[in-house]
């Protein structure tokens, strides 16, 4: 199925989009890890969103959830290892499946993490972010696993289902070794571990590797006033777009990018 709008990220910017999209009765799918393990759902109290004095932050992403859904909102739970706009589609792979929108919106919120050494190098050439979908190629081969994906612990179960030699590494201080092709890593007490490969399976993809060709501005996606992207058919909303990093401004994102993307469907 083709869907009017996809939107990755279920926090409230993404949730907003997905909300105005089915005000205007088309059809969305929103792609994300569980929306309740957002960091805002550990706020026990905000005082500066308007109109909502007190509310948790998690009582707020049910709020936008049960809205969203009742408007008739699909959702798609894994992460969003690519996004590939094709002709007057844009293609988002999820895990070991793909979804097909006219346009799509990334309202990833900020990434916490750094590149690790050697991984932008050596990306597609033994480093990888999906055990499911790369596992094959280093079946009965050594490989090294790291990362906080909800999913890590079933990912790194397939490896060794079939027949990897699997070791699991934190992602602090990690390095990656190699110059045509991955041949080990190294972690931050200094000791080397070789292998053939290494999955870095975070929680989510840095937008660079995310799009290729994304044009990014101090770290942050860089949107015109339309909220859209340097690729056609992607547009941004909230945190991903840079400061100021505030709720108020996601939701107001969020909105103006779904109002333009479908605006530009005719």
């Amino acid at each position: 199925m083709k869907y009017d709008l996809l939107v990755v990220g279920g926090g409230p910017a993404g949730l907003t989009a997905a909300i105005h999209a089915r005000a205007r009765d088309k059809s969305v799918l929103v792609i994300s890890n569980d929306s309740l393990a957002s960091p805002l759902c550990k706020a026990p109290q905000m005082t500066n969103y308007p109109g909502l004095p007190g509310i948790t932050g998690r009582e707020l992403v049910e709020r936008l959830l049960t809205q969203a859904r009742d408007l008739g909102a699909e959702f798609k739970q894994g992460r969003a290892l690519s996004v590939m706009p094709m002709g007057k589609s844009v293609m988002v792979s999820v895990e070991n499946d793909m979804a097909e929108g006219s346009a799509v919106i990334l309202a990833l919120g900020v990434s916490r993490a750094a590149p690790l050494k050697g991984e932008a190098e050596l990306l597609g050439r033994g480093v990888s972010y999906c055990a499911t979908c790369d596992g094959m190629f280093y079946r009965n081969k050594s490989v090294v696993c790291a990362g906080d994906a909800p999913n890590f612990h079933e990912e790194v179960e397939f490896l060794r289902s079939i027949g990897c030699q699997v070791t699991v590494k934190r992602l602090a201080g990690l390095e990656i070794l190699g110059t045509d092709r991955v041949s080990g890593v190294r972690d931050a007490q200094g000791e080397e571990t070789p292998c053939d490969g290494v999955f870095l399976l975070r929680s989510s993809i840095a937008p660079a590797h995310l799009a290729p060709g994304l044009e990014l501005a101090d770290g942050y996606i860089k949107v015109d006033g339309h909220m859209a992207t340097s690729l056609r058919g992607v547009y941004a909303a909230g945190d991903c777009t840079g400061q100021p990093l505030q709720l108020a401004k996601a939701v107001g994102q969020g909105q103006t990018a779904a109002h333009f993307a479908l605006e530009a469907l005719g």
